[in-house]
Order: C-alpha cells, then structure tokens, then sequence
C-alpha cells in the first residue's frame, strides 16, 4: 500500500476520565469523517493511522480506558438504519 493511500478504520473509544475524553474526541474528530459519540469513521494513510495511535497513547491511560482502531473493508456494502450516511473517502482532508 502506497503511503497516500487511504484506508476507512471505525476508532472507538471508551474513557473515564473527562478531560481525557475531550481530548480523545478532539484527537479522532481531526481524523473523522463521520460519527457519534465514542465511535468515528476515519479514512487513514499509514503515516496518519501511525499519528493517531502515537497521540492516542499520549491521551489514554493504559489500566482506565480503552481505543479500538478497527480496519474496514470500503469495497464491502454499507448498510444503515435511519439517516445513516455511508462513509465516502473525501477529495481532501482538513487536519487541525
């Protein structure tokens, strides 16, 4: 896989602290695409998948709280209830 290639990953997390949450959200939000919650839609690079991880370590403590980064296959059909809106791999991408 070419370093600019996206990959779609689903980014949970669960945490027990507050400030810690607001800063979790804040860190997979600038990743994000789509979400709710604890849980987001994020089309990664290697590099920014590598980034994430690294400032997640930084934000979560190891014995309270929990990420989950869990690779999707986009080529598979997306199903949803309600308004749900299938995750699409945008033209660009703001960080920050």
């Amino acid at each position: 896989m070419a370093d600019s290639q996206r990959v779609l990953y689903l980014a949970a997390y669960d945490v027990s602290d507050a400030g810690r949450l607001r800063a979790a959200l804040h860190c997979v939000r600038a990743y994000a695409t789509g979400g709710q919650k604890s849980v987001h839609e994020v089309w990664l690079t290697a590099a920014e998948k590598g980034e994430l991880l690294g400032d997640m370590s930084f934000i979560l403590h190891d014995a309270d709280d929990s990420f989950l980064l869990i690779r999707l296959d986009a080529r598979q059909a997306v199903h949803t209830l309600g308004l749900g809106v299938a995750p699409v791999d945008p033209d660009w991408f703001y960080l920050g």
